[in-house]
């Protein structure tokens, strides 16, 4: 049985000191392309979380009930995608349906949560790293908080030097590249507490 404590590690390490967008270079298409006000790279990351820990149960409850039991592990990048696709609908249904201003704010980058790399990504380390389904929900619903805390903290700074006057050489996204990389060199400080 899995410990508290664990748990507590797994939260804090896969939120902050392996960062997704900021340490492993995961999901960079929605942050870098939703992050530019704070209430759509809320929404994204809100969704983002309810995908990742969601498909990070049910992945591992079908990895785990079904693949292993019939020894068809080598099935498993397949069956993730599905799940992943299937829950990436369920979102856009809901959003399109009840929060419409935010559908249409998230525009073509809600259907890419399906191929974000990230949500693929933690399925196959829960895979890889032996955690059972209570561990692997937990990593999942972690690595989702940290891709939320890295949009929303970029869409803040985006949003505050907006009308800063810069160079005209770094304007656009190379100044969002380049306040990306300093935000990962900040959060490389949560390693020091590993």
């Amino acid at each position: 049985m899995i410990q508290v404590k664990e748990l507590l590690t797994i939260l804090i390490a896969s939120s902050l000191v392996s960062n997704v967008v900021l340490s492993q270079f995961l999901g960079l298409c929605p942050f870098l392309g939703v992050s530019k006000k704070i209430k759509t790279a809320a929404g994204m990351g809100g969704a983002v979380v309810f995908v990742i820990t969601l498909s990070s149960a049910v992945a591992g409850c079908i990895y785990q009930y079904l693949l292993v039991p019939m020894n068809m592990e080598y099935m498993q990048t397949i069956v993730f995608i599905l799940v992943i696709a299937a829950l990436v609908q369920f979102v856009e249904m809901f959003l399109k349906k009840f929060v419409d201003s935010l559908y249409k704010a998230l525009g073509v980058y809600l259907p890419l949560i399906t191929t974000n790399c990230a949500v693929l990504g933690v399925a196959l380390t829960n895979v890889q790293r032996e955690y059972g389904i209570l561990a692997g929900t937990v990593n999942g619903f972690a690595t989702a908080l940290g891709f939320c805390i890295a949009i929303i903290i970029l869409a803040g700074i985006r949003e505050k030097t907006e009308y800063n006057d810069f160079p005209e050489a770094v304007k656009g996204m190379p100044m969002v590249l380049i306040t990306a990389g300093l935000m990962a060199i900040a959060f490389c400080g949560f390693a020091v507490l590993n």
